[in-house]
């Protein structure tokens, strides 16, 4: 009985001596983890220990159920996996109906420089670490730690590249994250929009080349999207300043709002490789990005494991640094003949606004734009194009689009700020504070953490919860 005793007093001893040993690991381990999140370098560890705080957001790359196209539920490995390679193999190798072009385009053909090592050490630049790798598992740390070798060996291969107009069989391949919309079923795939993990170095390539055709390509002013010196706060502002001036004076202002449906996957490469031609783009650049887009092949990699590879056929590369600029460029050409000076006509990427004095108007420019875009392969989403009357008197009546009312309504969120058809702002000014509230718990975590300084606390303030609250406020409201 005795030594039962003891043993078990000892037990009890060991027990109390291992949880303040524990104990002091996690305070060496915590105190550890606040020098490093006050250094520059820690800084952005701390965005991810938010993240991680946030208890209420769902995280739905955990989502291992989804359904299948007539809504039942699938549920082994091997269904959700098919169904997942199903749909998106169906979205990037599926045209919309086009007319084909008999007119033809001059080529540029005209020698291009060698790349320069200043335009891989700009491109290196302009990437962000941090950023999840692609199939080749080489994160762009890697060239960036290795400094001027990096942007030797760079150089050298790009020009090889650019010589042969073939990029490296490993360039080709990506795999596909789906990422949830916030919005809708999250058993259903259409609520997941895909992006492409696609290797570090393909993109430092594409970055390369995209700085050259900036340089020859002019893209119209109505185009606001990933453009230099341009934003959305400036697409937001012009059309509020318009809607200002048109209530002021009493006057009706008509505007659609057009939506594309799926603009990014359903681009039609002929069409592409026609639009680079008629914006001046030289022959070598064209046969280049061709190149880019030759048997390029992808894996979805979702909750319960990866899928078998697939082709992408259609539509331009999502994730791809180079793909905003070659979609600016097809919409600016397929764009030509219909637009009119902003802010009548403002683009922002694939999200186009039409403005008119007239309902009859606006509803005959929608009928023209239509007619061009889907012409060339591109699709009018009849559910998600909307139409507002500002100022509206009564009988103004709705815009149709071949035959088909378009929704008519009294506030719409553009480019994430809310408009209103009586031209004031207090629903986006009442949508701010509830967006700085949101900000501010993702974030409270680390707000509300003592031991935090704080200067990081004013940056996590300043970055997260404020650009929240101010956005598209640029301009006091009425």
């Amino acid at each position: 009985m005795d030594r039962t005793e003891e043993n078990r007093q000892e037990y009890k001893e060991l027990q109390r001596r291992v949880k303040r040993e524990v104990s002091k690991a996690k305070q060496k381990a915590y105190d550890e983890l606040y020098t490093r999140l006050d250094t520059r370098e820690g800084e952005k560890d701390l965005y991810r220990l938010a993240r991680q705080r946030d208890r209420d957001g769902k995280d739905v790359q955990q989502v291992r159920v989804i359904k299948d196209r007539d809504g039942r539920v699938l549920s082994s490995e091997e269904s959700v996996q098919r169904r997942w390679k199903e749909y998106f193999e169906e979205l990037m190798n599926e045209e919309n109906e086009r007319e084909k072009r008999v007119e033809g385009v001059n080529s540029v053909e005209q020698k291009v420089d060698k790349i320069r090592k200043d335009e891989v050490r700009k491109a290196l630049k302009r990437m962000k670490s941090g950023k999840a790798v692609g199939p080749d598992d080489i994160p762009v740390e890697v060239w960036k730690c290795l400094g001027e070798a990096a942007v030797e060996f760079l150089a050298g291969l790009f020009n090889r590249v650019l010589e042969s107009e073939k990029m490296p069989e490993e360039w080709r391949r990506s795999v596909l994250v789906p990422i949830f919309k916030n919005k809708g079923d999250v058993q259903s795939c259409s609520s997941y929009r895909g992006i492409k993990l696609m290797s570090h170095t393909i993109k430092l390539w594409e970055r390369v080349v995209e700085a050259r055709l900036r340089k020859v390509v002019d893209i119209c002013e109505q185009q606001y999207g990933f453009m230099p010196r341009k934003s959305t706060t400036d697409a937001i502002f012009a059309l509020r300043i318009l809607m200002e001036k048109y209530r002021d004076s009493q006057r009706e202002l008509h505007c659609v709002f057009v939506d594309l449906g799926k603009a990014y996957d359903r681009v039609p490469r002929e069409e592409l490789w026609y639009c680079m031609r008629k914006s001046g783009v030289a022959e070598k650049y064209v046969r280049v990005v061709q190149d880019m887009y030759e048997r390029s092949r992808t894996v979805v990699r979702c909750a319960v494991g990866q899928t078998e590879e697939f082709n992408v056929e259609v539509g331009l590369h999502q994730g791809s640094a180079l793909s905003p600029f070659l979609f600016a460029m097809v919409m600016d050409q397929l764009s030509e003949e219909v637009r009119q000076e902003p802010p009548w006509t403002m683009m922002f990427a694939d999200d186009i606004v039409i403005c008119s004095e007239s309902r009859e108007q606006v509803e005959e420019n929608l009928e023209r734009w239509r007619c061009v875009l889907e012409r060339r392969g591109m699709k009018v989403s009849r559910s998600k194009t909307e139409y507002m009357c500002v100022n509206e008197r009564e009988g103004s009546g709705t815009v149709r689009l071949q035959g088909e009312e378009v929704k008519k309504v009294q506030e719409f969120k553009y480019l994430g700020s809310t408009v209103q058809s009586n031209g004031e702002c207090g629903k986006e000014v009442k949508k701010r504070v509830q967006a700085g509230w949101n900000g501010w718990r993702k974030v409270s975590g680390v707000l509300c953490d003592r031991k935090i300084s704080a200067r990081i606390k004013g940056k996590v303030y300043r970055t997260v919860v404020r650009p929240a609250m101010l956005y598209g406020l640029e301009r006091q409201c009425h």
